[in-house]
């Protein structure tokens, strides 16, 4: 059945309570990117350095790492539709604070608070909308997998729009875009029933004792310093006005979107995933080398360009590491999470560091190299990633994609 039919189960005949959970998840993968276009203004308005801005990932990200370890503890406890609900408020008040802040220590504390709330939402949103979804889950997953790639494109542009006025509008547009999600999902969607085995903390760290799962994950956390420096860093250097530099973040998500939904799996029904992977992390490397190191324009294409390399790499990313372990699926995607997100907190708070030490374009040499150590652990350990990965069809690695982000 075609998921875009308008017939019953179709993508456009779900219930209200699936399109108030996707509708608020548009807005929850909005704050991902929301501040990147408005990261220079805040340094302004704060008198702030680049350093010191860049916090607002990494206490958004360590936190949402942290919390992949008890999102699945919570939500089999207490059911999804509460913890989309806590998730949602505590969202509510942090984006909120985080407009009121008067200094970017602030900021960054309150970011950490949007950041638990929104790792308790995302978590649990796709479970729920493929229970309360119309005609299977194939149309849910494209919903949802729709909704990823709307808020990644829209956050920016979101970000911009608002923050030429005032670097405060993003934060408080956010919190009351939330404010409206939270009503919708209490007043259309019914509780869900709750897993019939309780998630364990520790479920997700003894996932990672699969080697195949550890290489997935390790693999993923060079990776992922690289897509956090293009991510938290290139808007310093682009050094553009809000409206342009959302402009091109929004082009990025636009391309990393396509690339991640219509081009890997293509790729991978091809020539295979890992060398798909390993080709698109030593473009993805080259393309930052030449963002470093190139003109103004080059930075530009560069930025953008590189959307469809990451586009490419976490649709593979996530069928390997759901597909060579034998844990379930959202167990072994909080463990792969909780390693990744280390790394998304950790580049934006090395890259304008070693800025300083160093020089503007030596963050990109980093970021160059820790792509090509990716591709490297993917090479040296690919017995172990293959293990059941090549048997995934181009259908499941895009449902694969969509978990693990989720978790």
């Amino acid at each position: 059945m075609d998921p875009f039919d308008a017939g019953a189960g179709g993508i456009l005949r779900q219930p209200k309570a699936v399109w108030a959970t996707a509708g608020a998840s548009v807005v929850a993968f909005m704050g991902i990117g929301l501040v990147d276009p408005i990261l220079p203004s805040i340094a302004k308005g704060l008198d702030a350095t680049a350093s010191q801005v860049s916090l607002l990932f990494t206490s958004y990200f360590l936190i949402t790492a942290i919390a992949m370890l008890f999102t699945g503890f919570v939500s089999s406890r207490i059911g999804g539709r509460k913890t989309l609900l806590l998730g949602l408020a505590l969202v509510v008040v942090f984006a909120g604070l985080a407009g009121t802040s008067g200094s970017v220590g602030e900021l960054v504390g309150f970011r950490a608070g949007w950041g638990l709330g929104n790792a308790l939402f995302v978590s649990t949103a796709l479970a729920v909308i493929v229970g309360a979804a119309a005609g299977g889950s194939a149309a849910a997953i494209l919903l949802y997998e729709s909704a990823l790639g709307l808020g990644m494109a829209c956050g920016p542009l979101l970000g911009a729009l608002l923050g030429d006025a005032s670097w405060r509008y993003p934060f408080f547009g956010t919190a009351f875009l939330m404010a409206v999600g939270f009503l919708c999902i209490t007043v259309f969607l019914k509780e869900q029933p709750k897993p019939a085995q309780k998630t364990s903390l520790l479920d997700p760290i003894k996932a990672l004792g699969h080697g195949g799962l550890a290489s997935a994950a390790a693999s993923s956390f060079f990776y992922n310093y690289t897509f956090f420096t293009v991510l938290a860093f290139t808007p310093f250097v682009l050094d553009m006005t809000p409206y342009k530099s959302g402009a091109v973040f929004f082009a990025w998500g636009v391309l990393l979107a396509v690339f991640s939904v219509f081009a890997a799996p293509r790729l991978q029904e091809r020539f295979g995933s890992l060398k798909v992977l390993g080709g698109s992390l030593v473009l993805l490397a080259i393309d930052v080398l030449v963002l470093g190191y190139g003109n103004h324009t080059a930075a530009i294409v560069c930025t953008i360009l590189s959307g469809a390399f990451i586009g490419v790499n976490n649709t593979v990313y996530t069928e390997l590491a759901l597909g060579v372990s034998d844990a379930p699926r959202p167990v072994a995607s909080a463990g792969y999470n909780f390693v990744r997100w280390f790394a998304a907190a950790a580049a934006p708070y090395f890259a304008p560091k070693i800025e300083e030490w160093t020089d503007i374009h030596i963050p990109f040499v980093v970021a160059a190299v820790t792509a090509l150590l990716g591709a490297l652990v993917a090479v040296v350990r690919r017995k172990a990633l293959t293990h059941e990965a090549e048997e995934l069809s181009p259908k499941h690695a895009v449902e694969d994609s969509v978990t693990v982000f989720a978790n």
